[in-house]
Parts: C-alpha cells; structure tokens; sequence
C-alpha cells in the first residue's frame, strides 16, 4: 500500500498536471482530425469528388423527363456512388438553387448479346430534383 502514501512536491503536481494537459490537447486533435481523414477516405474509396463535375454528370433530356419540368423536376444522370447529399450540394454550387427534394434511382444495366457473346452494359444511377415554385433550370443551354 506504499504507493498510495507517496506524498507529492507542488513542483511534481505541477509536472503532472502539465502532462496530463498536453495528452488532452493531443487527444482532442486526433478526435478533430479523424472525421475529416475519413472523408476523405470515403472520398478516394468512392471516386466522387466534393466537386460539381465529380457528381452531376449530364442532364436527361427525353419526352417524359419535359413533361416533368411543368412540375419543377428535373432529372439528371449522376455518379454511382453519389449520396442525396452531395446531390443536393452539388446543385445549389452549379445552379445556385435549393432542391426542395432529391429522389435517387439505381438504373440496372440491360443484358446484351454481341453474337455468340454475351454482356451487360454499365449500372448507372438517376437523380429526380425537385425545385421550389418559380424557380427553374435551363437545361437545353447549349443544345443544337
């Protein structure tokens, strides 16, 4: 029971007190680094860049997808691995607008046959934005 006897120096105390005070600082530095490095592993894990051009990939211009714009929705065709939120984020940095709503669909790629060969084309995934009233996004620029 001799240790816990040991009387302490104020100079001692003061030695550890600081000790323990720079454990403290390097453990709240590891806490705050440690979601941003695992960012940016899911980053390089995933391929999608905090970047616009990283997400949004072309809008989908079809007859269904016209009717859909009286409603304030549009459609776009982007990255596989991209979340609501980086969808979200990623259209208010390009069009500088707030979605009221990102709905996300997983399109299967189709079964094809290339003669005695037999294939499947690449899975891709669809973002519907939904945009508050009198708001809109000019998807045919540049078009011919």
């Amino acid at each position: 029971m001799g240790l816990f006897n040991k009387k302490t120096t104020k100079e001692e105390a003061k030695a550890e007190a600081e000790k323990v005070a720079e454990v403290k600082a390097e453990a709240k530095t590891i806490k705050t680094a440690k979601p941003a490095k695992e960012a940016k592993l899911r980053e390089e894990k995933s391929g999608v860049k905090n970047s616009v051009y990283g997400i949004l990939i072309a809008p989908l211009l079809t007859e269904k997808t016209a009717a859909g714009e009286a409603k304030n929705q549009y459609v776009f065709a982007v990255e596989a691995k991209a979340t609501k939120n980086e969808i979200k984020k990623a259209i208010e940095s390009r069009y500088g607008l707030k979605p009221l709503n990102v709905n996300v669909l997983n399109i299967r790629g189709k079964f094809v046959r290339f003669g005695q060969r037999f294939g499947q084309r690449k899975s891709w995934k669809k973002a519907v934005i939904t945009l508050p009233k009198g708001k809109s996004i000019n998807v045919y620029e540049g078009i011919k």
